[in-house]
């Protein structure tokens, strides 16, 4: 009778694993161990608050938290069209790791709570703490921001105002489909549903209509919506055509008597990525709606919600940013090739270092941006002027660095970076989004241009901003000089927009960091955006102390 040989020790299951497989990043603190985050946390005004930051940071950064992001993603929504009784109900479910994120979020105040937040660092602290959220699961982002966005809008009309934003700023997770009015409704999201097939950003040529209807203060919309994210919020501000113009309003998902308001979802997008966050082509026949802000002042009112939308779209490519950084340390400090730690290979440590001072450079000018938000509302006339010019230059910038720096990030980690098993393939197909959503990188170029031209205040306070930084930094001081001249020297050509952005952006980072970040970070900054252009990653002029910058970025789990 003939035996079998036992396996070689070799191919044993319990010695398939390789010593040289990095263990996973985990049960770390998203937000506390962003060295560059906690300080800027402490610069504009949050110092006291970092440790609640930090509570959240460590509920997103366990092992539990970010399989929460995986299981989002891996079990996308799904639109049930029917009911099991054959009625229609448009529902749109989830796995269950979607709510356990967007309580976490909701409840530590990323949504609408941070309106009824009176702290003076509230904006900030909420900045923050996006930016830890959009690293663990991304499409949580979107009805995160569109609920926080939504209040300056809603508070344009007072009727609006009393009847929503209770909800939204209570801080409250609360997925029941019950209208506004019912008492038993602890918490709303709110979304937007703007673009039509025939027009995209060119909101003007939409072809859905407002009618008033008999009952004073309602009307009726009708008309089909193209692309509408987080389909299942509790109401969606639209665009419609009514006798005055372009007017915007606020259609309910549900009747004051619970019934349906009339909308009807075609189908759900299937998107490159941002796959947990539904999105839908949907129909509005009839709905009732409230006007909201001036009729046909719509562009000018959903501006008011889009500000700052724009800005978390900065936060979240923040967030790829820092999530590429770590990702890309951590795997290169524990991986050899050739004999040595990755990390440790001077062409592997100038890439790093390079992905560090992107991500420091986005985390400063976000949180800056965040800080000039919190005295805006408050009425700061010099913070009115920052932030609107600002926020154009900064959301062009980062969101297109973005893209660049996932795709580099992804590449240290080879073939791993490539598989689902990572978190990069994510945040690969995440990055390009923030470029799209609330106008394109023309967009917002151009709108730059138009800031410069009708409102010359916003030139004067970037201006300031970056004079604050003087003297600092010898190339600093050149590119600001070069900057001036561009714009003393008129009007700048459209096609040339682009440039002129690009110019700004790296002018503001630059004054931003040689200010408040380490002198290795501010200097290696100025030296490598400033003089030679910033191009591709990894190459770091001589002199700059790479070693530095990765360790301060190197994440203990």
């Amino acid at each position: 009778m003939s035996t079998i040989a036992a396996p070689s020790q070799a191919l044993t299951a319990s010695n398939r694993a390789t010593s040289n497989t990095p263990p996973r990043l985990q049960d770390f603190d998203v937000i506390g161990d962003d060295a560059a985050l906690v300080e800027a946390l402490q610069t504009f005004g949050a110092g006291a608050r970092v440790d609640e930051c930090r509570v959240l940071g460590r509920a997103l950064g366990s092992a539990d938290g970010l399989e929460a992001g995986f299981a989002a993603n891996e079990h996308p929504p799904v639109h049930r069209p029917y009911d099991r009784s054959g009625v229609r109900a448009d529902e749109i479910t989830f796995d269950p790791a979607w709510h356990r994120h967007m309580r976490l979020a909701v409840q530590a105040g990323v949504g609408g709570a941070v309106w009824a937040d009176p702290d003076a660092s509230a904006q900030v602290v909420r900045a923050a703490k996006f930016i830890g959220v959009a690293q663990v699961e991304a499409g949580s982002t979107c009805p995160l921001a569109m609920t926080y966005a939504c209040v300056p809008a809603l508070r344009l009309t007072r009727g609006v105002a009393e009847r929503w934003e209770p909800l939204v700023t209570s801080g409250v997770y609360d997925t029941r489909a019950l209208p506004a009015t019912d008492p038993d409704k602890r918490g709303a999201l709110i979304g937007m549903a703007l673009t039509e097939k025939q027009g995209g950003s060119d909101v003007r040529t939409n072809t859905t209509v407002a009618e008033p209807t008999a009952d004073d203060g309602w009307w009726r919309v009708t008309g089909e919506k193209w692309f509408v994210s987080a389909v299942h919020s509790d109401a969606m501000f639209v665009l419609a055509q009514t006798p005055e113009g372009v007017s915007c309003l606020l259609v309910p998902r549900r009747r004051d008597d619970g019934s349906d308001n009339g909308w009807t979802i075609d189908r759900l997008k299937d998107k490159l990525g941002n796959r947990s966050n539904p999105t839908a082509e949907v129909r509005f026949d009839g709905s009732l709606a409230q006007l909201v802000g001036e009729p046909g002042r719509g562009v000018r009112t959903i501006m008011a919600m889009i500000g700052g939308t724009r800005q978390d779209c900065v936060l979240g490519s923040t967030a790829v940013m820092r999530t590429g950084t770590i990702e890309a340390i951590h795997w290169a400090s524990h991986r050899l090739a050739f004999g040595r730690q990755l990390a440790d290979q001077p062409a592997m440590t100038a890439v790093l270092a390079d992905l560090a001072l992107e991500s420091e450079a986005a985390t400063w000018s976000a949180l800056r941006l965040a800080r000039a938000t919190q005295d805006a509302a408050d009425g700061d006339p010099q913070a009115i002027a920052f932030r609107r010019i600002a926020g154009p230059v900064l959301k062009f910038w980062v969101c297109k660095r973005a893209p660049l720096h996932s795709a580099e990030a992804l590449e240290c980690q080879g073939g791993y970076g490539y598989v689902e098993e990572s978190r990069l393939p994510r945040t690969y197909r995440e990055a390009p989004l923030m470029s799209i959503w609330e106008g394109s990188g023309n967009v917002q170029a151009l709108d730059v241009l138009r800031a410069m031209q009708r409102e010359p205040e916003c030139v004067d306070a970037f201006l300031a901003e970056l004079d604050a930084g003087a003297g600092a930094s010898r190339r600093l001081d050149a590119a600001i000089a070069q900057l001036r001249d561009v714009i003393g020297a008129g009007t700048v050509d459209e096609a040339r927009a682009r440039e002129l952005t690009v110019r700004m952006a790296r002018c503001l980072q630059g004054s931003l960091l040689v200010r408040y970040a380490p002198a290795v970070v501010a200097d290696a900054y100025c030296a490598a955006r400033l003089e030679d252009g910033g191009g591709t990653l990894g190459c770091l002029p001589p002199g700059i102390d790479a070693e530095a910058i990765v360790a301060r970025h190197r994440v203990a789990a």
